[in-house]
This record gives C-alpha cells, sequence and structure tokens, in this order.
C-alpha cells in the first residue's frame, strides 16, 4: 500500500521541475505556467470529492485498480498535449482520477488495530510522501535526458503496471455501508463536516499549511531556473531528496498520534513551516539556506498532515473514507490556492514576496490553533470560585 500510495500520487507533482521547459514549449509564461499545478490540484479536490467517498459503498480493491486505469489514460493526455489549454484539460484529468492514494489510506487504516492505527497510517502516507518528493526529481532527470513529454509516457507505463500488481495483492474488502445511495453519501459530508469539530480545524491546518507547501514547490523551478542559479531540471528536482527528510517524520507523528498528542505536533509543524520561510526570505540566495529551509518545510507540512488524518480518522471508524474526502479535499483547495497566490506573488514582487505569502499561511494556522485551544479547566473553576467570594 505505502509503495502504491508513492507511486500514484507521483502523477500529480512531475510537472513541478518541469514548468519552465513546458512554458518554453508552449510559449507560456511563468504566471500561465502555474495553471498547470492548479489544473492539477483542482482536478484531484473534485476526485476527492465525488468518488473517494464511493470507498464507504464499493468493494475497495476493485476501486482502486479502476482509477488506475482512468489516470493511465490521463497521463497519455498529457503527454501528446499539442496546445497548452489542451494541457491544462488534460492536468485537470490527471488531478481527478489520481486518487488511488486516498483510497488506500483509509483502506490501511481499516486493516489496522486500534492501538496501531497511527503507526499503520503514518507509514503507509511515509510511502506516499516520498512519492510525491521524489518525483520531482525523477522527472526533473527525465525531462533533462528524454524531454518532459517522455516523463508521461513512463508515468502511464508504471500506473498500468501497479494497476496489475495491486489486483493481485490487496485482500477484496467488505464495504462498511450497504442500503446507502450515493446522493445520501455526498450529502453526509457535509453533516460530517457541520457536526465534527476537530475534523474543521483539521481541514483549515491542513488547507494552510498545503497552501504554503505549494507556494515554495511551484515558484521553485522559476528562481532556480533564473540567474544567479540558472540550474537545470535535473538539479531543480535534486531538492526533493532533501525534502525525504521531511516524509520520515510521518512515521514518527503517527506513533506520537497513537500516544495521544497529534495536536500539539500540529502546532509545532505550523511553526516550523513559519521558520522555514524565514530561512528562504534571510539565506535563499545560497544552496544551505535553500536546503535548510526545505528540510524545516517538509518536515512540517507532513508531520501536520499525518496528525491530522490521524484525528480524523479516530472520529467514526464506518466514515473514514468519507472524512478523509472531506480533509482532502479542503486540503487540496488550499494547494491549489497555494499554487495561484505562489505564481501571483512571484509575477509581481519575486523571491521577496513568496517568501511573505508562503509564511503568511502558516501563521493563520498558528492563530486559529491558537484561537482553538481549549481552555485549562482548573483555571476556569479557580476564577469562577473567585466570582463567588470567600465560603
Amino acid at each position: 500500500m505505502a509503495v502504491g500510495c508513492g507511486l500514484a500520487v507521483a502523477n500529480n507533482y512531475y510537472a513541478q521541475p518541469l514548468l519552465a521547459e513546458m512554458g518554453h514549449d508552449f510559449g507560456v509564461s511563468d504566471r500561465r505556467m502555474g495553471l498547470i499545478t492548479t489544473a492539477s490540484q483542482v482536478g484531484y479536490a473534485l476526485g476527492l470529492l465525488f468518488f473517494v467517498p464511493l470507498g464507504d459503498l464499493l468493494e475497495r480493491r476493485s476501486q482502486i485498480v479502476s482509477t488506475l486505469v482512468a489516470v493511465t489514460l490521463a497521463l497519455v493526455a498529457v503527454a501528446v498535449s499539442p496546445s497548452f489549454p489542451w494541457m491544462v484539460v488534460a492536468s485537470l484529468a490527471v488531478g481527478v482520477t489520481t486518487i488511488a492514494p486516498q483510497l488506500l489510506v483509509p483502506f490501511a487504516a481499516s486493516l489496522a488495530p486500534p492501538a496501531e492505527r497511527g503507526r499503520v497510517v503514518g507509514f503507509v502516507m511515509s510511502g506516499l510522501l516520498v512519492g510525491i518528493l521524489l518525483a520531482r526529481t525523477v522527472s526533473g532527470f527525465v525531462g533533462d535526458t528524454l524531454g518532459w513529454r517522455a516523463m508521461y509516457w513512463i508515468a502511464a507505463v508504471m500506473m498500468v503496471m501497479l494497476a496489475f500488481t495491486l489486483r493481485g495483492l490487496l485482500p477484496r474488502s467488505a464495504p462498511p455501508n450497504t442500503g446507502i445511495s450515493y446522493r445520501a453519501l455526498l450529502r453526509s459530508l457535509a453533516e460530517l463536516l457541520r457536526d465534527e469539530p476537530t475534523l474543521r480545524q483539521s481541514c483549515v491546518f491542513g488547507g494552510l499549511s498545503f497552501a504554503s507547501f505549494s507556494v515554495f514547490w511551484t515558484t521553485l523551478t522559476f528562481y532556480l531556473s533564473k540567474p544567479p542559479h540558472g540550474y537545470s531540471s535535473s538539479a531543480i528536482g535534486l531538492f526533493g531528496l532533501v525534502g525525504v527528510v521531511g516524509a520520515l517524520a510521518a512515521s514518527m507523528a503517527g506513533r506520537i498520534a497513537d500516544r495521544g498528542s497529534p495536536r500539539t505536533t500540529i502546532g509545532f509543524s505550523l511553526l516550523a513551516m513559519v521558520l522555514a520561510y524565514v530561512l528562504f526570505y534571510a539565506l535563499g540566495s545560497g544552496l544551505m539556506g535553500m536546503v535548510l529551509g526545505v528540510v524545516l518545510l517538509d518536515l512540517g507540512v507532513q508531520a501536520a498532515h499525518i496528525s491530522n488524518q490521524s484525528r480524523i480518522f479516530s472520529i467514526r471508524p464506518e466514515a473514514r473514507s468519507r472524512l478523509n474526502t472531506v480533509y482532502m479535499v479542503a486540503y487540496f483547495i488550499g494547494g491549489a490556492l497555494g499554487s495561484l497566490a505562489g505564481a501571483y506573488a512571484w509575477s509581481i514582487a519575486g523571491w521577496p514576496g513568496v517568501c511573505v505569502v508562503g509564511a503568511t499561511m502558516p501563521a493563520m494556522g498558528l492563530l486559529l490553533f491558537w484561537a482553538t485551544s481549549p481552555r485549562p479547566v482548573l483555571v476556569e473553576e479557580g476564577m469562577a470560585e473567585a466570582a463567588q467570594g470567600p465560603p
């Protein structure tokens, strides 16, 4: 499941180190090329909203294999793109169909014993996060040697192989809900968001953290490909290897969640993201400053993400796919807005503008974290006694 998550989710991230090369081919500005990553993230949110909830209704192995077949066709559409508008639509289709990872994560949670659920989810998420990060390294190398289109042909072949592999290895699952209609399933998403404050908080924390993440990775190619850096696509992709350090935090965050303190982890993670952008602003002209910032940013984003998921999976076991849907839709809406905001900030204020926008998002998350922190009961009781006066 961890390997499957990593290979599948990578489809949404191959484009990022290749944006400058794609823009050159299509004759499109850096600002407009930000629409490629935005389209894939919007598509992912749509796929999560309309198809992932079916994991609470359908047999999961068959659904996972079907989505892998669909994403293969979308990847081929990207590989043969004759124009920029076609590329945007095909990227949207890739996002809509790259939902297998978000079916695998709740599937893993349902198979795990309750006492080990955080560790198991963290392990599977580690595979997903490594896939996100190494996608940039692989696509940068392939783009430099074979061209950006070759990356999507290779990805399509890998999805066919993955579909056959998972069909043979995954167990069949009994749907957790029967007798509920698809319409009622979708309607219940709004009810979950209305009734579960923990879910609402996680949606905001996750959306802001992934927005900050997308601000950086969408604009990094533009920043490093220009003077004084002038890096190639493969060199830019190597920054994904640095981010793997952050992916290692997923398992650690999962273990912390099993001990009952995922919210604390989220607070420290948001702070780490703010500090990452301080490093990007102050030391971003040097290689060491960029490397340290990438480690902090990815560490913060991944630890917050797995902690958010550990919190929501503990709410309603029979609705894990739908809880994950609500959370991940918010997560990727945040990512899409972050990509747009990053590209806009780059176009009007360069790297300093990117750093300000990227830091503002986790800072807003920290304000919400403080505002929603539980008030100490003992302090409240002491204030009430003081107000009543001496006995």
